[in-house]
């Protein structure tokens, strides 16, 4: 099951005590102080891992708990530092921490970079008695101990780093045009809702290639809940242009238009904004009058008529997406 969501507890580790020793050694029976420093509490990281492809892993941890610092010792030794711990999550999670306010974003790792981000801070490790004895206090007994680590609820969020979104109703065409036109071979059938997960397939246009995502199909109150495609909708929230797919044999494809666009309105109004590329999709379903009387009703929008079976309007739409991407240089 495709998990693209995660709570999860991080716990960095406590800094360990500083030693309150003293020498002790033959014919010195009373020997200054002599306790080392704890070590330094582990933090806690995340990292991206390419070609992860999920969260499921991570929700099933639920607690990520890095190593604590050892404690000090006697004749002057520190303690070790604890080992830090790395979550390894998908390309494109953004990372917020849970707070009573309700939650702040802390990295979009789909635009910090490479590397490990630190999601919590180990503990400093405490100070020994050595460093508390004075020309008046040559015996301390003071030792200060480990500080604790950064404790978080953290809250994953996977928004997949696509160039291209296809939106339509369920059924609309969208997973058998991603197969056509890429590498990816998601679940074709003809019946609804059989999308329940986002895919990505990779499309070479130009001498480039570009991700394109294919997110279960929208039904009206998907911005609510409603349906399957509100799950999956931040995963299009990268995306340059979205390719919004009607069904030719719908008896109202306008109106399928308009109540997808609201939904997308509703759910971002900064996605909404997107470039769009409008396709009549299952053309050669239609016959000949059938399909211009469509393509007249749609004129406004400009769409391309596209068969995903027999591949008429592929050029045209690799061409459109080519040019919003800026592919054609």
């Amino acid at each position: 099951m495709f998990v693209d969501e995660a709570i999860i507890r991080v716990l960095a580790g406590k800094g360990g005590d500083g030693s309150a020793s003293f020498r002790r050694e033959k014919f010195i029976p009373k020997g200054g102080p002599d306790g080392g420093d704890g070590g330094d509490g582990g933090d806690v990281f995340v990292a991206v891992k390419e070609n992860m492809h999920g969260l499921a892993r991570v929700q099933a941890h639920r607690t990520f708990r890095a190593e604590p610092g050892q404690g000090g010792m006697g004749k002057r030794c520190h303690g070790r530092d604890g080992a830090d711990i790395v979550i390894e999550v998908p390309p494109g999670t953004v990372v917020y921490e849970e707070t009573t306010g309700g939650k702040r974003q802390l990295v979009d790792l789909g635009t910090y970079g490479s590397g490990t981000f630190r999601v919590a801070r180990g503990g400093r490790g405490g100070r020994g008695n050595i460093h508390f004895a004075t020309p008046t206090n040559q015996a301390p007994t003071l030792a200060i101990p480990g500080v604790p680590g950064e404790q978080k609820t953290l809250h994953l969020e996977v928004q997949h780093l696509a160039d291209v979104g296809l939106v339509g109703l369920p059924n609309a065409g969208k997973s058998t045009l991603l197969a056509r036109i890429s590498r990816a071979r998601p679940k074709i059938a003809d019946y609804p809702f059989t999308t329940l997960e986002p895919h990505l397939g990779m499309v070479d246009i130009h001498d480039s290639s570009i991700v394109v995502a294919d997110i279960p199909g929208l039904i009206e109150g998907a911005s609510e809940g409603k349906g399957l495609g509100h799950q999956f909708l931040r995963h299009l929230l990268r995306t340059t242009v979205l390719v919004h797919l009607l069904d030719a044999q719908q008896p109202e494809p306008e109106a399928v238009y308009k109540v997808i666009r609201r939904e997308l309105e509703e759910f971002n109004s900064e996605l909404a904004a997107r470039p769009e590329i409008v396709v009549v999709s299952k053309v050669d379903t239609l016959s000949s009058e059938a399909k211009a009387e469509v393509l007249a009703r749609l004129h406004h929008l400009k769409p391309i008529a596209l068969s995903a079976a027999s591949g008429e309007g592929i050029p045209e739409l690799l061409e459109a997406i080519s040019k919003v991407c800026a592919l054609d240089n």
